[in-house]
């Protein structure tokens, strides 16, 4: 047998994964939110963005071996994780609000209170842990690596690169809109932007606590 029609098949189920993490990951959500905070503050952004990855592979990877089905068979935990990441959006929504308002968004004050490198990665791992729609990816990542049998850590792994792909794209990339953020009034509408976002996101979890 030829040696690419051999390799074929875990090309397949490798690029499956990487275009199924793409359409899953690329979206502007409460990480994507503090992570492009972070990236533009220039604040732990590598620190950020390596917890984020690793919490990411790790979960993925588990998913594959069958996380998808303790989480299915655990009633509460759902709804836990609900509760967590409603009281988590709604106290980052409040903190955002606050530096919008109380003038203390732009990048010079913020960085005389700057978070530090332990606050980034807790920000971190609470923007994945305790996201609801993070676990209901894993479900899905989970049913989908079972089609492809003993080519599912190559579909996992395709999930991985495609979610440090999003996060260095997002985290450095960020880095290029510094200088529309030179000014005060500038932090001032992407906290309130941010807190904003983090609100609305904090009501449609508890709608979904509802039902």
């Amino acid at each position: 047998m030829p040696a690419v029609l051999y390799y074929y098949p875990t090309f397949e189920a490798w690029s499956s994964g990487l275009l199924t993490g793409l359409s899953l990951f690329a979206v502007v959500g409460a990480q994507s939110a503090f992570i492009l905070r972070q990236g533009i503050m220039r604040s732990h952004i590598i620190t950020v963005i390596t917890v984020c990855a690793l919490s990411d592979a790790i979960f993925i990877t588990l998913s594959v071996f069958g996380l998808k089905e303790i989480i299915l068979i655990i009633p509460s935990f759902k709804k836990i994780i609900l509760i967590f990441g409603i009281l988590f959006l709604v106290s980052y929504s409040y903190q955002a609000a606050k530096r919008s308002i109380n003038n203390n968004s732009n990048l010079i004050a913020a960085s005389g209170t700057a978070m530090t490198r332990k606050s980034a990665i807790l920000g971190a791992l609470g923007f994945s842990l305790l996201n609801p729609h993070f676990w209901l990816d894993l479900i899905l990542i989970g049913s989908l690596a079972s089609i492809f049998d003993d080519r599912s850590l190559a579909y996992a792994f395709g999930v991985i690169i495609s979610s440090i792909l999003w996060l260095i794209v997002l985290g450095l990339g960020s880095r290029m809109f510094a200088p529309f953020f030179s000014s005060q009034r500038s932090w001032r509408v992407l906290d309130g932007l941010i807190s904003i976002l983090m609100l609305f996101m904090a009501v449609l979890l508890a709608l979904k606590f509802e039902t």
